[in-house]
């Protein structure tokens, strides 16, 4: 029986044959494959090769000596046996020829067959063995070559995985050894105070003597290596005193070298064995210094790293304004005292752990998931002791992204005292504005006027209506800012749109201004202040009809994408100054091309803009001098 399952492959076509073959050999403990031709066994062998291919004299589609021919040639090495229905001289010399091993005959018999498969892979055993020890004995240098290959590979590795610099010049020193089969390694390095040489790295040296090993630079064999920056490899039949403590039969020193300075030296010594270094033993210690420069130069600047970031962080911690630092995986790299403080984080080391584990936060968490997406890049965010700070996100080029918290408590303070200062003064005028409109108008019922004092009178109407309408923005304003009336419904922006376009139908006709509209239908519901939406609607058709000339066109267009519609206010008016653009929603800012017999207050489009913020939604511009302007106004979609 055979020891483990070696498969044979049969490639006979007669059926009979093939059945006696499977039979005797799977008796013999073989795996057994049937295939009948020459397509089928060639599609298996790519499949695996088997231990022995057993082949009919004619097959299908082919002869048995082609197919065996086809075989030998996509391996020389295939066990082969022939089986042939009539045993002929010719046929068995072509068969040897071709390098066939074995063939059989009718009749079969067990003991032919048993004898002609044994006897192939036994040999076939032998000739791999003699094969495989050829190649042993022909390849151990370049095994040995491999090994080392290897050792610089791993070596490479533990350079960039690991931190820890006493463990990785060790083992650099230790494969200096292993590799050039030498008794002791060393690692010198230059102290640039006294100028000696001493040991950072040693390999089968006392610890005594590697730390009070101090080695001048002046008449050494290192040292000559320190001033030259070239090799010295030393083997000699007179052992050479290298320093006074030892003598050593063979030495091999290279150079540590950075930026055209060498700072140290790499070494390897035999004291009693006399195997001397070769060139190849140069070239290996040589790779290895390089490894070794590598990991003392990032060892330097992993610490000048360290020392980088503390200084920073120190400079951090002494600024008024929180810093939050997190790289392009969003894990926290700086987190500042102010704002430690300022959310209470505590004492506790943050640094690597994610942002959405840390900072909980809607305005920073909002920030950081519209970062590339959303136009706004600032926030406002109140913390528990009632500050509020303003939050900035910034990307940092290859670094990530930071969030700066500047405290802006007093500037909301001011704020707030500005806007209550604002409405009351803006109440109180209400008053005054009310008396000197009514005792205007009953001027003339108190007698005859001149037409002169006719438009007198005309003109201290209309500065008393404009008064009166800047004190109506003031205070539609304030409350706006101050969230006065913060109720909210659901309702439809296109009836809202409506509405406004019949207050105004009468100024748009005596403009003969041509009005389109292009709304989605069904319109969606938004989620906001019927009051607020329609003062946001009325500014902006207004402002479209001060600013465009008559027989201009207006057209008030909207779409919905992704949750939330956009809608576009669009006239074909002079347009605004590319310098003008950055401060039009500003209070009281008005563009430096408005001419003076157009009225306004210069606060609408601050009311449009905080309406429009209030409901969480954005506003920008488009213009050209000449061509007119387009204001974009997109509000999210969500219910109530």
């Amino acid at each position: 029986m055979a020891q483990s399952q070696e498969q044979i492959l049969v490639v006979v076509s007669d059926g009979q044959v093939s059945f006696l073959l499977d039979r005797v050999l799977k008796s013999m403990g073989y795996d057994v494959q049937v295939i009948t031709d020459r397509a089928s066994a060639l599609k298996s062998l790519d499949m695996h090769i088997p231990a022995l291919v057993v082949v009919g004299e004619k097959l299908n589609d082919i002869s048995g000596l082609d197919f065996a021919a086809d075989l030998l040639r996509r391996n020389p090495s295939m066990p082969i046996i022939l089986f042939v229905q009539h045993d002929s001289p010719e046929m068995l010399k072509s068969a040897m020829r071709l390098g066939v091993n074995e063939y059989l005959t009718m009749p079969l018999r067990t003991e032919d067959v048993t004898r002609a498969v044994k006897g192939t892979l036994e040999l076939a055993k032998l000739r791999r063995d003699a094969t495989i020890l050829e190649s042993r004995r022909a390849t151990q240098n370049l095994q040995r070559r491999l090994d080392e290959l290897e050792t610089l590979e791993r070596l490479g590795r533990t350079i960039t995985s690991s931190l820890d610099l006493d463990s990785v010049l060790s083992t650099i020193v230790d494969a200096a050894v292993e590799l050039t089969g030498a008794e002791e390694g060393s690692l010198l390095l230059l102290d640039e105070e006294t100028g000696d040489l001493y040991m950072r790295a040693s390999r089968n040296f006392q610890d005594e003597f590697v730390r009070t090993f101090r080695l001048p630079i002046k008449d050494t064999l290192a040292g000559s290596v320190i001033r030259s920056g070239q090799p010295v490899l030393l083997d000699e039949n007179t052992p050479q005193k290298i320093k006074t403590s030892y003598l050593v039969q063979s030495l091999l020193y290279v150079p540590l070298s950075v930026g055209g300075r060498t700072f140290g030296v790499m070494g390897v010594d035999n004291r009693s064995n006399r195997m001397p270094f070769t060139n190849h033993h140069l070239k290996l210690l040589s790779a290895l210094a390089e490894f070794a420069v590598i990991a003392l130069e990032n060892s330097r600047l992993y610490t000048d790293r360290i020392t980088e970031h503390k200084r920073l962080e120190a400079i951090l911690t002494g600024v008024r304004d929180g810093v939050v630092v997190i790289d392009q995986e969003h894990r926290l790299t700086l987190v500042n005292e102010v704002v430690r403080e300022a959310l209470q984080l505590g004492e506790e080391n943050l640094m690597g752990r994610p942002f959405r584990e840390v900072f909980n936060q809607p305005a920073l968490l909002d920030l950081l998931e519209g970062f590339g997406k959303s136009a706004s890049n600032r926030s406002e965010l109140t913390v528990e002791d009632g500050r509020v700070f303003n939050a900035l996100i910034s990307p940092i080029p290859q670094v990530g992204i930071v969030f700066t918290l500047s405290d802006i408590t007093n500037l909301k303070k001011l704020d707030r005292i500005k806007t209550d200062f604002v409405n009351t003064v803006s109440h109180d005028l209400r008053s005054p504005l009310t008396a000197i409109l009514g005792y205007v108008e009953l001027v003339e019922r108190a007698g005859s006027i001149n037409d002169l004092q006719r438009d007198f009178i005309r003109r201290v109407q209309v500065s008393v209506h404009n008064i009166t309408s800047l004190v109506d923005d003031l205070l539609d304003l304030g409350r706006i800012e101050s969230g006065f009336d913060s109720r909210k419904e659901a309702l439809l922006l296109d009836q809202i749109i409506q509405y406004s376009v019949d207050v105004f139908k009468k100024r748009i006709a005596e403009k003969g201004h041509k009005l389109e509209i292009d709304l989605p239908t069904p319109y969606p519901p938004l989620y906001g202040n019927p009051v607020q939406m329609r003062q946001m609607v009325d500014h902006m058709l207004e402002n479209a009809i001060k600013y465009t000339p008559s027989e201009g066109t207006i057209k008030i267009s909207s779409q919905v994408e992704e949750h939330q519609v956009i809608i576009q206010f669009s006239d074909s008016g002079q347009g605004i100054p590319a310098l003008d653009l950055p401060y039009i929603f500003d209070k009281f800012y008005r563009a430096s091309n408005a001419t003076g017999d157009v009225s306004g207050t210069g606060l609408g489009l601050a009311i449009v803009k905080s309406i429009v913020e209030n409901h969480d939604g954005r506003i920008w511009v488009d213009s050209q001098p000449g061509k007119g302007t387009t204001f974009t106004i997109v509000l999210p979609v969500r219910g109530g």
